[in-house]
């Protein structure tokens, strides 16, 4: 089966799931309100607490990863929204790589962290790292902070980034720099692209679909779903220099927005209307 065919099946497949079987939208929001939205805090809590544990005999972060994999399917599963991956058989996930997301959703980190088969480290907004239980994973597990307010700090977790790429981490980037409010891709921001062209690793583009319907921007209202991790075609940095990050950074954009716009319930803007 070709790629095209397979995403139009995907397409399919997602829309079938029919309107008239959702609950009212009165009694979804109780439910996330007074179910879901309880069990997932309390899972983040219980879990957090014991990947802090962990992480005191945990020093390469395994167990850790082991942990945090376990509270993501958890809320998935609370969620109802099961997760459909597609071509990850493109991409040898023995070797190290940058892999990089669209970030609508509160939801796409658990779908990262239930789907992609292998250990990795995510460069994090600094402000993550002070939220209660999720912040103490993102510190005691070795991800990066990422303050854009503050250039050097930056440069000193990329490098940490890069050195974690050479020993054979991969790494997880949202080159968007924050969740989208209304379901599109916005442009995307160069710098950790730096990682990858100083590591000489592949970026693996990856796009989610379906976690904005289900859980968008400021709101707690989960809207069960099936949801998508389609992952492309892995993009060598062999061509590129420091002084091209831009280029790479809008070639790993226009292939995660085919993967994305392709299978999406919004509508493309690059297509005139």
């Amino acid at each position: 089966m070709d790629d095209r065919s397979s995403l139009i099946e995907v397409e399919e497949q997602q829309s079938s799931l029919a309107p008239a079987a959702r609950l009212p939208h009165w009694l979804s929001r109780l439910r996330s309100y007074f179910l879901f939205d309880p069990l997932i805090f309390s899972y983040t809590i219980l879990l957090g607490s014991a990947s802090f544990a962990a992480s005191f005999v945990d020093r390469g972060g395994a167990k850790q990863h082991a942990i945090a994999r376990t509270w993501s399917r958890w809320i998935l599963s609370t969620a109802m929204c099961p997760v459909r991956v597609v071509g990850l058989d493109r991409v040898d996930t023995s070797r190290p790589a940058v892999y990089a997301a669209n970030h609508i959703s509160a939801l796409d980190i658990p779908v990262l962290f239930a789907n992609l088969p292998f250990q990795f480290r995510i460069l994090a907004k600094q402000h993550l790292f002070r939220y209660p239980f999720v912040g103490g994973y993102l510190k005691r597990s070795g991800q990066y902070p990422v303050d854009h307010s503050n250039a050097r700090a930056s440069i000193r977790s990329l490098g940490k980034a890069i050195e974690g790429l050479k020993s054979g981490m991969p790494l997880v980037i949202f080159p968007e720099g924050g969740r989208a409010a209304d379901g599109h891709i916005m442009p995307f921001m160069s710098g950790a692209f730096y990682a990858s062209i100083k590591a000489q690793v592949p970026v693996v583009p990856m796009a989610l679909a379906g976690t904005y319907e289900a859980l968008p921007m400021n709101t707690f209202h989960i809207q069960p779903r099936e949801l998508l991790l389609l992952i492309g075609d892995p993009i060598s940095p062999a061509n590129y220099t420091t002084r091209d990050m831009g280029e790479l950074a809008a070639a790993t954009q226009r292939a995660i927005e085919d993967l994305y716009y392709a299978n999406a319930h919004v509508p493309d803007p690059r297509v005139p209307v």
